[in-house]
């Protein structure tokens, strides 16, 4: 009887659907399939995958199996009431990219935070389309309360909030972008409109050819946009870019309504001073939450928005099984 190929580790780079791209430690990379529900892989993961045995691969014999996902440092996803949707593994920030047009959602804006903030992975925000300078002004104004949140100084902003204009200013914001990716795996998250594609093409040169090589292998030959893709910024493999569908909801469904606050940091600094140790913050007398909605421009106070959107997830969660 042959033996059995070695497992080998490698890198997930790509997937659509449950097909992935798997790269191994020398750069090659071949399309691998999982083997039961529990080597079910997403970008960004370590993965112990095996070569088809001669005969057995389901293409030209050059495709492999995913045997097993190895630990995880993180995972970024959304879960609504029907399913899960997982964006990338082992990531180290996720940029957020907003425009100034379309306008962006405010809630939308949030959510991504508050996962990334329960996930742990450190959230940059950037705002497209500087170059639009009356939609720009009234978007930019819109991020008041996340470019001073935590405190007036720069150094106490709990979020970094990037102006960009990548159509007119493309070498200029990759010089900026470089600098705060180098040696770090990055997931691109936004809706569809921000600006994604163009921000990848102007890090990665070539990366419209790579996805369309990747999709056609991965989807029988039919170009799809629904591909997650990490792309190496240098040619040490030491800085990625994983770029993601747009998405227009994102629900939090995975997380618990009393969980909420800690994962909004201008609610989470205010909530230990509450009268009441289980305080929902939105009804209870001695709420020191509710005492800090304002709507002046203060790097101390929660914004009446931001009060809002947090009392509206709040509603949202409670009805979810936690």
């Amino acid at each position: 009887m042959a033996q059995a190929p070695a497992r080998l580790e490698g890198l997930v780079v790509a997937s659509h659907g449950r097909h992935c791209v798997v790269e191994s430690a020398g750069g090659e990379r071949r399309i691998c399939h999982p083997r039961g529900k529990k080597s079910q892989a997403v970008v960004g993961d370590r993965v112990l995958w095996q070569p088809a045995a001669p005969g057995q691969g389901r293409g030209h014999g050059d495709e492999g199996t995913i045997e097993k996902v190895l630990e995880r440092r993180n995972l970024l996803y959304r879960q609504d009431e029907v399913r899960t949707k997982s964006f990338a593994a082992n990531l180290d920030q996720v940029l957020i990219l907003i425009a100034a047009e379309p306008v962006f959602s405010e809630s939308q804006l949030a959510r991504a935070l508050i996962a990334a903030e329960a996930a742990r992975i450190t959230p940059l925000i950037a705002l497209n389309k500087s170059d639009l300078v009356e939609p720009f002004a009234r978007a930019w104004e819109r991020l008041w309360p996340y470019r001073h949140m935590g405190g007036e100084q720069d150094t106490q902003h709990h979020y970094r909030v990037l102006p960009l204009s990548l159509s007119e200013s493309g070498a200029v914001d990759r010089d900026m972008l470089m600098h705060l990716l180098a040696g770090k795996t990055t997931l691109v998250l936004g809706p569809s409109g921000a600006g994604k594609s163009t921000l990848v093409n102007l890090l990665v040169p070539g990366a419209s050819a790579q996805t369309g090589e990747i999709s056609q292998a991965l989807n029988s030959g039919r170009h799809t946009t629904t591909t997650t893709t990490l792309y190496w910024i240098d040619p040490q493999r030491t800085t990625a870019l994983i770029d993601s569908p747009g998405f227009q909801e994102f629900g939090l469904r995975h997380l618990a309504p009393t969980d909420l606050a800690r994962y909004m940091p201008d609610i989470a600094a205010h909530a230990e001073g509450c009268r009441f140790y289980n305080c929902t913050h939105l009804h209870e007398p001695g709420c020191a939450v509710q005492a800090q909605v304002r709507d002046e421009q203060d790097a101390q106070a929660i914004s009446p928005q931001r009060y809002r959107i947090y009392g509206e997830l709040f509603a949202e969660l409670s009805e979810s099984p936690y």
